[in-house]
C-alpha cells in the first residue's frame, strides 16, 4: 500500500470515529521519522509492512481508548522543539505558541534587548519558559507549578532541549515571594467548570491544569491580586485567556494597575485570546 493511500484511508478512518485527521500524519512523522514534507515526497512509494504493523497498532488506541495522539507517540512539537508531554501536564495549543511568539515580539520593543527577569506561572510541561529560555538568551527565566509531576516533566525538557529555567513548587504567588521580574507571563486554567469539553481532553488531560473556576476567570484575580510587589518598575505581563474574556481581563487588569496601559490581541484566528499589560512604560 502506498503512503497517500494509507493516510487517505487513516485520515477517513478518523473521522468516522470522530477524531481529527491531523492525528494521522502527527503519528506517520512518528513512525517513519521524517516531516511532513518528506512525506509527500514518498507519496507513491509502498509503505513497509513494518510501519503499517506499528501505525494501526498505535491508532487503534487513539480511536478506540481515547486516548490523545501525543501521549501515545510520547511527545508534542511546539515552536518547533519537541517536548515530552504525558498525563501529568496539558499538550502544548497553537494560541500558546502565539503568546510565546508576542512575549518575544514585545520583548524586544519593551525592553530594547535588555536582560530581563522573567517568570511563567503554571508552566506545565515547561514550554512557555523553555521556548522563552532558548529563543532569547536575554531572558533568566524561572517557572512555577502546584503540580510535583507536571515539574518532573518540565524538568526534563529543560535538559533535553538544553536551556537554562529554574523551576520552583508551589501554588500560585506563594513560591515567588521575595523576588522581582521584568517579564510575568501566564497560561492559567481558564475553561469555566461547567462548559463542556471534548472527552478526549477532559478524560485525559490534567484537570486541575483546564479549569479555572465558575467563570474561568479565578486564577487571573488570584495573580493580579498579588502581582504587583513581584514586578520591577517597568515590568510586561502576558496573559492567554479565553476567547470571551476580553473585556473582563481589560477590567481586571485597570483595576490592580489603573496606570498601565493594556493591550487585547488576537489570535490568528481573529479571537481575542491575549492581554498584556505595560506597567511603567509605554505612554506612561
Amino acid at each position: 500500500m502506498t503512503y497517500r493511500k494509507f493516510i487517505k484511508e487513516k485520515q477517513n478512518e478518523a473521522l468516522e470515529n470522530d477524531k481529527e485527521e491531523s492525528a494521522v500524519y502527527l503519528l506517520m512523522e512518528y513512525i517513519t521519522g521524517l516531516e511532513t514534507n518528506a512525506l509527500y515526497m514518498k507519496n507513491d512509494l509502498e509503505m513497509k509492512e513494518s510501519d503499517i504493523e506499528r501505525f494501526n497498532s498505535i491508532f487503534d488506541k487513539y480511536l478506540h481508548d481515547n486516548k490523545p495522539i501525543q501521549y501515545l507517540i510520547g511527545y508534542s512539537n511546539f515552536y518547533g522543539y519537541d517536548f515530552i508531554v504525558n498525563e501529568d501536564v496539558l499538550i502544548p495549543r497553537c494560541e500558546t505558541e502565539e503568546l510565546v511568539e508576542n512575549v518575544l515580539y514585545k520583548y524586544d520593543d519593551f525592553f530594547k534587548g535588555k536582560r530581563v527577569d522573567v517568570c511563567d506561572l503554571a508552566t506545565g510541561s515547561g514550554c512557555i519558559a523553555i521556548t522563552l529560555s532558548k529563543e532569547e538568551k536575554n531572558m533568566n527565566v524561572i517557572a512555577t507549578d502546584i503540580s510535583h509531576k507536571a515539574l518532573e516533566v518540565a524538568r526534563l525538557n529543560n535538559e533535553k532541549l538544553g536551556a537554562n529555567v529554574k523551576f520552583l513548587e508551589g501554588d500560585m504567588l506563594k513560591p515567588l515571594k521575595g523576588k522581582k521580574f521584568d517579564i510575568f507571563v501566564s497560561n492559567p486554567p481558564y475553561i469555566p467548570d461547567s462548559e463542556l469539553v471534548d472527552s478526549l481532553v477532559k478524560d485525559n488531560e490534567p484537570n486541575i491544569a483546564l479549569f479555572g473556576g465558575s467563570d474561568g476567570m479565578k486564577f487571573y484575580r488570584i495573580i493580579l491580586a498579588g502581582l504587583k510587589d513581584l514586578l520591577k518598575p517597568k515590568a510586561m505581563v502576558a496573559f492567554e485567556h479565553g476567547y470571551d474574556k476580553k473585556d473582563e481581563m481589560y477590567k481586571l487588569a485597570k483595576f490592580y494597575f489603573p496606570n498601565s496601559n493594556v493591550e487585547c490581541i488576537k489570535d490568528l484566528e481573529g479571537k481575542d485570546r491575549m492581554t498584556f499589560i505595560y506597567v511603567g512604560g509605554i505612554d506612561e
